[in-house]
C-alpha cells in the first residue's frame, strides 16, 4: 500500500509550521523518520533525518543561508539533499559532488508544503487538483489534527454515511427537526439506501431516502486515491472540502482538513433555532478540537487536548440529558469512536451490512489498485489529476424519476465552483460519471 502512496504527492505540513532559517521539525511519513526545514533563501527540505556521514541525527543540525549543517562533523547539505561542503577532512570536490542525503522533492500551494516520495521519473506527476485544494488562500481554511489509528479507518468514517443520523444528531428528535432544512431527511430516515461505484479517482457513493412531492434526498460522498476523502456535511451547491490521512506510520494519522469557507454545515439547529446539543462547536463552521503546545518529538504535533487519556473529556451527565454522545464537536467525535476501535482495527470480527456497501467498495478499489500497481499499472489519477476535478460531495434534492447518476451531474453544473474547476472537470470527463 506505501507503494500505491508514493505514486502521488503527499501533504507533509503546513507551510507556517517551518520559519526561514528557524530549527529543523522532526517529521514522520510513511514510516520514515526525517527532518523538515526552511533555509535562510526560503527553500524547503525534507530529507532522512540521518546524516549520511555517520548517521547523526539533522534535527541538531544548523540551518543556514543555503541548506542545513550537521553538528557532528559539520557536513552541509542543500535542501535537495546535495552535500555542499565536507569541513572536518581534505576531500577530493568531485568527491563531495557524489555524496548526497536521502531527500525528497517538495512543493509549497496556498499554505502547505507538499512532498513526493514515489521512485525518481523523468517528469514528476503534478499536485492534486481536487476543487478544494485549488482555491484561493483566503477562500480555504486548512488545519490539521493528529489521530492515533490506522490511516483507513480515518477514511471509511468519512466514508460511513449514516453515522451522522446517530452519532452526531442522535439526540434530535424527529418532531424537532426543521422544515425548512433540506438535511432533515437524516434525522427522519436514519437508514439509506445506497448506491456506490468505482470512479476514475477512487469510488463514490450515493445515499438516498424518500423526500416529498416524488422526489429524493442524495448524500454523495467521494474516496480519491490514495487517501483522501469528499466528505457530504453541506449543501452541495456550495461545499467543497477535502479530508487527507496520511499515515505518520501504521497507527498514527495526520488528518488534514481543507474547507471552502464559504460553506454551510448541513444540520446544525432544531427548527427553534437552538443549536443541537454536541454540535454547538461547529454550528458555523467546523474548527479542529483545541491541540496541546507542540513538542519536538516524533509524534509532537497538532495532538488534540481531549483524547483517550481523559476519555476524551465526554461529559456522561450531558450525555444522559441533552446530547447523544456527550462529546463536543463532529471532529471530536469523529476522533473517539474511530480511535475506541483500535491503532488497527480487526476487520476479521467486523459483521458488514448493507449501509457499509461504500466501505466494501473501497477496500475492494485499494487492493485492486495494489495488484494492478505490482503488476506495472499506475492508477489513472496518478498522470491525469484533472479526472477529480468532477468530484463534489453534498447533499441535494432531485425527482424521483431522474437517475441518481444524472441528478449528479445536473446538480455539479449548476453548483458555486470559485475557480470554475468543478465544470472544467465535468466537460472533460463526463463520460466517466455516466
Amino acid at each position: 500500500m506505501g507503494n500505491l502512496m508514493r505514486q502521488f504527492w503527499i501533504p507533509a505540513c503546513l507551510s507556517t509550521e517551518l520559519e526561514r532559517g528557524g530549527p529543523p521539525m522532526r517529521l514522520l511519513l510513511l514510516g520514515e523518520r526525517l527532518v523538515a526545514f526552511r533555509d535562510g533563501d526560503g527553500r524547503v527540505g525534507i530529507m532522512d533525518h540521518r546524516c549520511p556521514h555517520r548517521g547523526a541525527s539533522l534535527f541538531f543540525g544548523r540551518v543556514e543561508q543555503s541548506g542545513i549543517r550537521c553538528v557532528y562533523h559539520g557536513w552541509k547539505f542543500k535542501p535537495t539533499g546535495h552535500c555542499e561542503e565536507i569541513p572536518n577532512a581534505e576531500v577530493d570536490p568531485a568527491l563531495v559532488k557524489t555524496i548526497s542525503a536521502d531527500a525528497f522533492p517538495t512543493r509549497e500551494r496556498n499554505g502547505v508544503v507538499w512532498i513526493y516520495m514515489g521512485e525518481q521519473r523523468d517528469q514528476l506527476p503534478e499536485l492534486p487538483q481536487m476543487e478544494a485544494l485549488l482555491l484561493d488562500p483566503e477562500q480555504v481554511s486548512v488545519q490539521c489534527l493528529q489521530r492515533k489509528y490506522n490511516w483507513l479507518q480515518g477514511i471509511e468514517g468519512d466514508i460511513d454515511t449514516s453515522h451522522f443520523g446517530f452519532l452526531h444528531v442522535g439526540a434530535v428528535d424527529k418532531a424537532d427537526v426543521d422544515e425548512k432544512n433540506m438535511h432533515r431527511f437524516s434525522v427522519l430516515d436514519r437508514a439509506p439506501k445506497y448506491h456506490v461505484s468505482n470512479t476514475p479517482w477512487g469510488t463514490m457513493y450515493c445515499a438516498h431516502r424518500p423526500a416529498e412531492n416524488d422526489e429524493v434526498y442524495y448524500r454523495i460522498a467521494h474516496f480519491v486515491y490514495p487517501f483522501w476523502s469528499l466528505f457530504p456535511d453541506g449543501d452541495f451547491t456550495d461545499l467543497i472540502v477535502a479530508n487527507c490521512y496520511v499515515p505518520m506510520d501504521d497507527e498514527h494519522t495526520m488528518l488534514f482538513t481543507f474547507y471552502y469557507k464559504q460553506s454551510a454545515m448541513a444540520m446544525r439547529h432544531t427548527k427553534d433555532g437552538a443549536p443541537i446539543p454536541g454540535l454547538e462547536p461547529d454550528a458555523n463552521h467546523m474548527p479542529m478540537p483545541p491541540t496541546l503546545p507542540a513538542t519536538s518529538d516524533w509524534y509532537g504535533r497538532w495532538r488534540s487536548v481531549a483524547n483517550q487519556d481523559n476519555d476524551y473529556l465526554i461529559d456522561r451527565e450531558t450525555q444522559r440529558t441533552r446530547s447523544y454522545t456527550g462529546l463536543s464537536g463532529v471532529l471530536l467525535q469523529d476522533t473517539a469512536i474511530v480511535e475506541s476501535m483500535g491503532t488497527i482495527v480487526d476487520r476479521s470480527r467486523e459483521h458488514l451490512v448493507a449501509s457499509d456497501a461504500m466501505i466494501v467498495r473501497t477496500r475492494r478499489a485499494l487492493l485492486s489498485a495494489v495488484r494492478e500497481l505490482a503488476e506495472g499499472k499506475r492508477p489513472a489519477l496518478v498522470d491525469d489529476p484533472y479526472v477529480v476535478q468532477a468530484a463534489r460531495s453534498g447533499s441535494f434534492i432531485a425527482p424521483v424519476a431522474v437517475p441518481w447518476r444524472d441528478a449528479y451531474l445536473q446538480h455539479a453544473k449548476a453548483a458555486t465552483s470559485p475557480k470554475g474547476t468543478l465544470q472544467l472537470g465535468l466537460e472533460k470527463h463526463q463520460q466517466a460519471l455516466g
